[in-house]
């Protein structure tokens, strides 16, 4: 397949809002060994983008944002199968997903099911990833126990909701409005909560017939940490995947040692490559056969490549129920 030297991609020109976000003609990166550069139809907008963006910080070495995209293998590197050259896939990327190529690793590289469509497709890995990671290697989870995601209908939130019930996990939402409440039950949630109510803590206590939560994913930089901890079953775990610019936690040591929690956290991106890669086996093994059928990412909105400051700004306005992603033409 032909490829050009250059592609319009999506930089971040400075720290600071999305009007950073500016469309520039950058050179091709070619794959290395294990690598295949894709041809990118779609990318999803994660939250990692606007903390990148608003920060400025060029990780791993690019100024281009994008985590998660879907398109066809265009080059592979060394001990890459040639047969591989034309494959509809989705993957997890090191950035620069805003663009019209990319270069992943083929360890996490998924085949993309016709029962999605590319703008559906490329809303999947990252969810799949960090869902997988966080409960089932940073955390432990079992199916007689219950587990909870603050943001049950974020991007992370409304895949992990469908993915787990229809494994057969309990878990327990929650959302900030009452439309978003009644979405996550929608996805699969055993019971959701506005994470507002002053009386979370025992709503879920009764939601779990006094067992409490075994697992918690937080996104809100440990916003809810005092209804968390009266939430959690002993021996319990939280995993933060926020750290809120900086935040500080200030923890009551004794409830913590009264029930033997961990609080713990990750960032899915300087994960190396070997655990990756197995969250990826994980993934194609359970997860995959379900795409399309009892797991389908729900799109809020689709927005061009160009538009990528629009898609920003819908994101930092928090009101959105799915994923919010990028079409990349090739004119």
């Amino acid at each position: 397949m032909d490829v050009p030297e250059s592609q319009t991609a999506i930089v971040i020109t400075a720290a600071g809002g999305p009007e950073v976000l500016e469309p520039r003609t950058v050179e091709l990166t070619a794959p290395g060994a294990g690598q295949v550069l894709i041809r990118v139809s779609a990318a999803g907008i994660n939250r990692h983008d606007v903390h990148q963006r608003s920060s400025g910080r060029h990780s791993d070495g690019t100024a281009i944002p994008g985590l998660e995209v879907c398109g066809t293998i265009a080059v592979v590197g060394d001990g890459v199968d040639n047969a591989r050259i034309g494959e509809r896939v989705m993957a997890l990327v090191q950035g620069g997903g805003y663009g019209q190529y990319v270069v992943a690793n083929q360890q996490l590289v998924l085949t993309a099911p016709d029962t999605l469509s590319e703008i559906e497709a490329a809303g999947f890995p990252e969810a799949a990833f960090t869902t997988w990671w966080n409960f089932f290697h940073l955390m432990t989870l079992d199916k007689d126990a219950f587990a909870l995601i603050h943001g049950g209908t974020s991007g992370v939130g409304h895949i992990a909701l469908q993915a787990m019930s229809a494994l057969g996990y309990r878990v327990i939402a929650t959302a900030g409005t009452e439309a978003k409440v009644a979405a996550a039950k929608g996805f699969g949630a055993h019971d959701a909560f506005s994470y507002r109510d002053e009386d979370l803590a025992s709503k879920v206590m009764e939601a779990t017939e006094s067992q409490g939560i075994a697992a918690l994913l937080d996104v809100s930089a440990g916003a809810h940490l005092e209804q968390d901890l009266q939430m959690m079953a002993p021996d319990g775990q939280i995993a933060h995947l926020s750290g809120g610019g900086g935040a500080k936690l200030a923890l009551p040591l004794r409830d913590i040692m009264a029930k033997r929690l961990r609080i713990t956290g990750s960032l899915l991106r300087p994960l190396p490559l070997d655990r990756k890669a197995r969250v990826a086996e994980q993934i194609r093994r359970d997860v995959l056969p379900l795409l399309g059928d009892k797991v389908r990412p729900t799109i809020a909105a689709t927005f061009d490549l160009r538009e990528a400051a629009k898609a920003h700004a819908m994101m930092e306005e928090n009101a959105h129920i799915g994923k919010i992603m990028l079409k990349v033409d090739h004119d």
